[in-house]
């Protein structure tokens, strides 16, 4: 058991989704040729002005209010000035001391062992907005060159207070962040291509010990399990240089995911190293409660009130809830198709089963091989007892990746399912007659026995007999 207790704040740049950056109109598109999506104003040329996005202030609200945040009515733009390479103004756009939203909250899943989940609630500090910075690369051997596409796109930084303490509740913080942020259309929780990106801020303390101690900031960690390992990596590594008599130096660190280990890039730089000032190119923006109001009116199902929803409403398990909601796209092809069909559990199963096999997502947007309407067509034959639920799985196999209707395909099988009474009767009586020994152990208690009977109809009718006739003329034969 170690002495020390790890204390942990995240520092999370959620990119909002908008067409066009944060205070001027170059686009957000990703994957342009680099410096292709610039303009005077986030080159930081002389004598170009800034406007502010309104779309922007739209989802930083929105946001604001996913995370149980209090909107400000008046907050302040401010320079945070540093020099480097990716930030050609010298100075980043950003709010300091009044920020639009603060004082927020999230609720968070703790595992422990031996005892049930239990629910933990994370601080929000602050949520500002601000603009973000181009990108610095390395991949031209001795020269370092820098693309300033991203340079100016609109940010909320979204702050938590240091209530985690331990690098599975900081992930399990960044999942339900980045989810509830793709839930809402604010952010395409895209960590590969930078759109939501983490800080980490961690520091150890004796047990019992009320003081923080001395934090390390881990930099642009690009994925949970990365973020995991850092956090672990740095908690292992202060622990060694206090008990090797040393003391832990405030900085700055990386994480180099090859080697496993972070290392140090610079001192920490603290508020005032920044020499932060109002910015004097924008005005103060307002916030009106109406607008607040407005935007929380048209706030889409958080994935927690919808997962709880489906567990209430639709006699979803818990997981099958958790499964359903793991991307807004999913959820929707399984809403669509419960409103066609109408059945809950037939059609989440199904989906969970059969659907999500073949579905690809990235960020947003996600492709499914077959539509709702097909799924639900597919499903009314089984109910109708056309098909079997096994000849249902062999239909959608068909189906994949095609817009041909269920039923045509049934038909091009020759899959319709049997339904004569008297041709399933001569076949369960075979089936009886030819297993003597499995038919005693029915007769004597075995009722699981009932189980082999029906699969060995369902051989013999190539899956294409009706099984709830077939079961009924078993359990009469058998009796």
């Amino acid at each position: 058991m170690s002495r020390y207790e790890a204390v942990i704040g995240l520092e999370v740049h959620a990119q909002l989704l908008t067409k066009t950056k944060a205070f001027c109109s170059c686009s957000t598109a990703f994957g342009a040729p680099p410096n292709t999506q610039v303009c005077p104003t986030c080159l930081g040329l002389p004598g170009a002005l800034p406007v502010l996005n309104g779309k922007a202030v739209e989802l930083a609200v929105r946001a604001a209010l996913a995370l149980n945040c209090a909107v400000r009515n008046e907050s302040i733009f401010a320079r945070k000035n540093y020099f480097y390479p990716d930030l050609p103004k010298g100075y980043q756009i950003s709010q300091y001391d009044r920020p639009y939203s603060e004082h927020g909250y999230l609720d968070i899943t703790v595992e422990t062992k031996g005892s049930e989940p239990a629910t933990k609630r994370v601080g929000i500090t602050r949520a500002h907005m601000e603009e973000d910075a181009g990108k610095n690369m390395h991949e031209h051997g001795d020269v370092s060159v820098v693309d300033l596409n991203r340079s100016g796109t609109a940010l909320v930084e979204i702050v938590s207070e240091p209530d985690l303490r331990s690098a599975d509740e900081a992930a399990e913080y960044l999942k339900t962040l980045r989810e509830i942020l793709v839930f809402i259309g604010v952010n395409d929780g895209n960590l590969e291509e930078g759109s939501f990106r983490c800080d980490a801020n961690v520091s150890i303390r004796p047990l019992g010990q009320e003081k923080f101690g001395t934090r390390a900031e881990l930099k642009n960690i690009n994925s949970f399990k990365f973020v995991r390992e850092a956090i672990n990596y740095e908690i292992a590594r202060q622990e060694g240089v206090l008990e090797s008599g040393g003391k832990v130096i405030q900085e700055t660190r990386g994480w180099d995911e090859k080697a496993g280990k972070t290392f140090s890039m610079r001192s920490k730089e603290e508020a005032q190293d920044y020499r932060y000032f109002p910015e004097p190119d924008l005005p103060p923006l307002v916030i009106s409660d109406a607008f607040v109001e407005e935007v929380r009116t048209t706030m889409p199902e958080l994935p927690a009130a919808r997962r709880a929803r489906f567990v209430r409403d639709h006699g979803q398990t818990p997981y099958a809830a958790q499964v359903l909601t793991t991307h807004p796209e999913v959820t929707r092809f399984y809403e669509e198709a419960v409103a066609l069909h109408g059945d809950f559990v037939k059609v989440g199963n199904f989906v969970q089963a059969e659907v999500l096999r073949d579905v690809q997502t990235r960020g947003l947007t996600a492709t499914f091989s077959v539509s709702a309407s097909q799924v639900a067509e597919l499903l009314k034959l089984v109910d109708q007892g056309d098909i079997s639920g096994k000849q249902a799985k062999e239909v959608y196999a068909k189906m994949v990746g095609t817009s041909k209707a269920p039923a045509d395909i049934v038909k091009e099988l020759g899959m319709q399912q049997v339904t004569d009474s008297g041709a399933i009767d001569e076949v369960c009586k075979r089936v009886v007659d030819e297993s003597p020994k499995q038919a005693e152990a029915y007769k004597a208690g075995k009722v699981a026995m009932l189980g082999y009977f029906v699969g060995l109809v369902m051989k013999e009718t190539k899956g294409s007999a009706n099984p709830q006739m077939v079961n009924a003329a078993l359990k009469r034969l058998l009796s």
